[in-house]
């Protein structure tokens, strides 16, 4: 019944660092004056057991900048003293010559003063020495670690995302390439079915995947913006504007190299406007896009000639026959 307040409160374990996720041990690099060793730092994170902190020191900028170059530190405390150690120069200085560990700068001027401008020269925390206690120190030091931690794995997959890209984008134009050979061969076939190599040749650059000839703008751009919205919306939604588009290509007479010509033409101008974009569902609609053209061209053409060999008969009216 005795029992106050303070004494309940010594029997709650303090809340760990590890709890959130944070590091529970760091290798941390004091950059010191000589008025102002790193003593008192190292006994204040020897007090509080809220992590493991190895506290190293330097003294002056210069030695500091050289243990950066040579060792590898999870974070950089940084002694403001005016006159003597500018940290906020020595901040810009770092940042310039590469150093990206995430660094402290612990003064003795109030933080309201003097956060912002720690933030704008690329700190990550300012600690007045006055006011802060261990604990705030540490957990400052854990967070300016875990964001650090942050950028760099947000770098690392930013990378692999441009890479993936770049590796869709160049197997699109391998693939659009082997398409123009096709195209190229399919052009070249004499009579006999024998391609004719050297004329082939001549047609596998991508700079000769033009429109076929006599064929109106108006017509590529409607194709380009059907692709454009096959490749948004797919088959589903599109099967009675293929059918027109099929059946005026018919009435048009275009051959089946013709309208993989103006297929090819119109994808490389679509993939040439994506820049980094993704190109593989591009590629893939498009090719089911000129299947399904394929498949009502040839449907078309097979009609017209069925009629052609059956024509329609007009029949005899009673008593003629």
């Amino acid at each position: 019944m005795g029992a106050t307040l303070k004494d309940y409160m010594s029997t709650v374990a303090t809340p760990s660092i590890a709890c959130s996720g944070l590091p529970t041990r760091i290798r941390a690099l004091y950059i010191a004056t000589r008025g102002r060793t790193g003593g008192w730092l190292a006994e204040a994170f020897a007090a509080d057991s809220a992590l493991e902190v190895i506290l190293e020191e330097a003294v002056g900028s210069t030695a500091g900048l050289a243990r950066l170059r040579d060792e590898a530190f999870d974070i950089v405390l940084l002694s403001h003293e005016p006159g003597e150690l500018d940290a906020l120069e020595l901040i810009e200085g770092y940042r310039a010559g590469g150093a990206n560990e995430p660094i402290l700068v612990l003064g003795s001027q109030s933080e309201q003063e003097m956060a912002v401008l720690c933030y704008e020269v690329g700190g990550d925390e300012y600690v007045c020495v006055h006011t802060a206690t261990t604990r705030n120190l540490i957990w400052k030091a854990a967070r300016a670690i875990q964001r650090y931690q942050l950028r760099i794995e947000h770098q690392r997959l930013s990378q692999a995302e441009q890479s993936r890209l770049q590796r869709e984008h160049e197997e699109a134009q391998q693939l659009l390439a082997q398409q123009g050979i096709l195209l190229g061969e399919l052009q070249t076939l004499d009579e006999n079915g024998k391609v004719d190599r050297a004329k082939a040749e001549m047609l596998r650059s991508l700079d000769d995947l033009a429109a076929p000839p006599h064929l109106p703008p108006q017509l590529i751009d409607h194709y380009h913006e059907l692709l454009r919205t096959y490749v948004i919306m797919g088959s589903g939604n599109l099967t009675c504007e293929l059918h027109r588009l099929a059946s005026l290509l018919v009435s048009a007479g275009l051959s089946a190299q013709q309208v993989l010509q103006l297929h090819l033409h119109v994808v490389q101008r679509m993939l040439g406007g994506l820049g980094t974009r993704s190109t593989r569902h591009v590629m893939t609609r498009a090719d089911l896009l000129v299947m399904e053209v394929m498949v009502h061209l040839t449907e078309g053409y097979r009609r017209r000639y069925q009629q052609r060999i059956h024509p329609p008969r007009q029949l005899t009216l009673p008593g003629f026959e």
